[in-house]
């Protein structure tokens, strides 16, 4: 990855399906310092610790034996799903409320699809750079270090 210039004032957001970090560059592009301004988590279990309903079935016809269950329903995923909605909201809030002029987005391939469906028309006119690598589980000195170098 080449060397991501983040100029003074810039939001980075770092996220996946659970928890959403809102920094800001406090430095300048030269010397970036990013400092968090809001976090969100998201307590999501894993589906099956979620729901323990069988799956439906469905039947062809009254006379005949033929039956086929139905999938499963993944609640994790859904939850990914709704999480992505409400980090989208909040970004456009921060975004609306602090004339934000530019955004870096960094998160996993599958959230940032996700994201980028999700993100208002403002929010996306704002960003300069999307970044596909999963940094959520680092502290903000370790996001600035794979950022920048």
């Amino acid at each position: 990855m080449k060397r991501l210039s983040i100029p003074h004032g810039a939001l980075v957001f770092v996220g996946d399906g659970q928890k959403a970090l809102f920094l800001r560059n406090v430095g300048d592009e030269k010397f970036p310092n990013l400092a968090a301004e809001r976090v969100f988590t998201d307590d999501n279990p894993p589906t099956h610790a979620q729901g323990a309903d069988r799956p439906g079935r469905a039947f062809k016809r009254a006379a005949t034996n033929l039956r086929s269950s139905m999938e499963t329903t993944d609640w994790h995923e859904l939850e990914k799903e709704r999480f992505v909605g409400r980090v989208a909201a909040a970004l456009e809030q921060l975004v609306r409320a602090e004339k934000a002029k530019a955004i870096i987005v960094v998160a996993p391939p599958g959230t940032l699809a996700e994201l980028r469906q999700a993100f208002h028309e403002d929010v996306k006119r704002r960003i300069i750079s999307e970044v596909n690598k999963d940094l959520t589980k680092h502290p903000v000195w370790e996001i600035e270090k794979h950022l920048v170098e």
